[in-house]
């Protein structure tokens, strides 16, 4: 990656993050300017609601990136966004050609491959995003990668990622339809977080990621280095705030307790309370609705035709829902498989104070896939315009100058004399002579 800056910003139903980096090295991204803003009531399980409330928000989160002074004078032109939403999610598709004998298997064939599995019928209310392909097969050999094997009939099986046309067409009428930014690309959040967090043995050996937000959580599940399954849940950490409303508060109230509670059952109860409100009442919503989203996201194994045994990598969870106290450990308890918070990588770093890596994952993501899948440049320098002329100088009139008349010298004994030297050192007259 040549050294550039790339934009992303990613809307979920809590909030609106955008941040700028910076390519530094082959691989490696700087984060240098993280800005967001709430947006609780503008996007509703993924997708855009209000269209000038989130137009407005993206408007200022550019405006303060643009002052920051690590990118001040330039203006960001573009941006990538992630795609997330409870409506995506893949479905396994399987096509093959018929090829002349001892073809050899070029990018051409694969390419014509990927399109034809992105043109089967799907359900008409879903839209195909992406084509992930999961394993190819030569003949009776299975791979990965088929380039440059010889064969005369390839198969290949393709997770197709799908989601609701209304995500798309909603972002790009907010976006470029009400603002002055170009959409450089969408970016799939789920797959390009899986892409930055996993690492290669983790995809290998079998894992899950879980990304829980605010309205929905995503499950993709890796095995043998490729995607699997990929399922997203239309509930999550609100649905915990939403159940302590109940309990006459207010939302900001329940959220702010909702991070005080444990999402692990007590083994005492507990007379204590808080804002009136017996801590018991607290825990048991909390503990009930967090049972019920870990009971949700374990089942997803099954649903992808796995046992727990075939993850041996273990889940790795991201997104705000992990803040919970004791949620990643009723996860690990509940499953019984080896449980982790996900992190950047080494090769991401962060420079901006304001960027938590955990609470960024996401967006870094889109902005790492930006950077990696495109050489496009998000940021310009403005170019400083010319100031048009108004008036011109009059030019000076011409003035008659008589020709000067050439003066005669006299001629005197010195001047005899400095004639006769020049002539006793000086060469032939004619310089071509010299010259070969």
């Amino acid at each position: 990656m040549s050294e550039r800056y790339i934009a992303a910003v990613e809307i979920s139903s809590s909030k609106i993050i955008a941040a700028v980096g910076k390519t530094v090295a082959e691989g490696h991204i700087d984060i240098i300017a993280v800005e967001q803003e709430n947006c609780v009531d503008a996007v509703r399980y993924g997708i855009i609601q209000n269209l000038e409330e989130t137009s407005m928000r993206v408007t200022r989160l550019i405006n303060r990136l643009e002052q920051r002074s690590g990118i001040a004078p330039r203006k960001i032109k573009g941006v990538y966004v992630g795609l997330s939403g409870r409506s995506l999610k893949s479905i396994s598709t399987t096509v093959e050609l018929n090829l002349p004998p001892d073809t050899e298997i070029t990018d051409e064939i694969i390419n014509k491959l990927r399109t034809e599995a992105m043109r089967h019928a799907i359900d008409s209310s879903l839209e195909v995003v992406d084509a992930v392909p999961r394993i190819y097969k030569i003949g009776h050999a299975e791979m990965h990668n088929p380039k440059g094997t010889i064969g005369n009939h390839i198969k290949a099986t393709f997770d197709l990622v799908v989601c609701r046309p209304e995500i798309k067409r909603n972002i790009t009428r907010a976006l470029p339809g009400k603002t002055n930014l170009r959409i450089e690309g969408f970016v799939v959040t789920a797959l390009a977080a899986g892409h930055l967090i996993l690492s290669p043995d983790e995809k290998k050996l079998g894992c899950m990621l879980v990304d829980i937000g605010a309205e929905t959580t995503t499950v993709t599940i890796y095995r043998k280095g490729y995607l699997q399954y990929f399922a997203t849940l239309p509930f999550g950490g609100r649905n915990i705030t939403r159940d302590l409303t109940s309990l006459s508060l207010l939302e900001e109230q329940a959220e702010e307790i909702k991070f005080t509670s444990n999402a692990m059952p007590r083994e005492t109860s507990s007379s204590l309370n808080i804002n009136g409100i017996k801590t018991t009442d607290i825990t048991n919503l909390v503990v009930a609705r967090a049972e019920e989203i870990v009971a949700n996201i374990i089942e997803q194994i099954e649903y992808a035709g796995l046992k727990d045994t075939d993850l041996p990598g273990g889940i790795v969870c991201i997104g705000g829902g992990t803040r919970l106290n004791g949620m990643t450990e009723l996860l690990h308890l509940q499953s019984g498989m080896p449980v982790r918070i996900g992190r950047l990588p080494s090769y991401v770093t962060i420079s901006d104070p304001k960027g938590v890596n955990k609470d960024i994952i996401e967006v870094t993501s889109v902005l790492y896939a930006g950077a990696t899948l495109s050489n496009r440049e998000c940021l310009e320098i403005p170019v400083a315009e010319e100031v048009p002329v108004t008036g011109t100088i009059p030019e000076p009139e011409p003035v008659d100058i008589e020709p000067e008349q050439p003066r005669t010298k006299k001629r005197g004994l010195f001047d005899g004399l400095a004639r006769r030297l020049s002539n006793l050192f000086s060469g032939p007259d004619d310089d071509s002579e010299l010259m070969e």
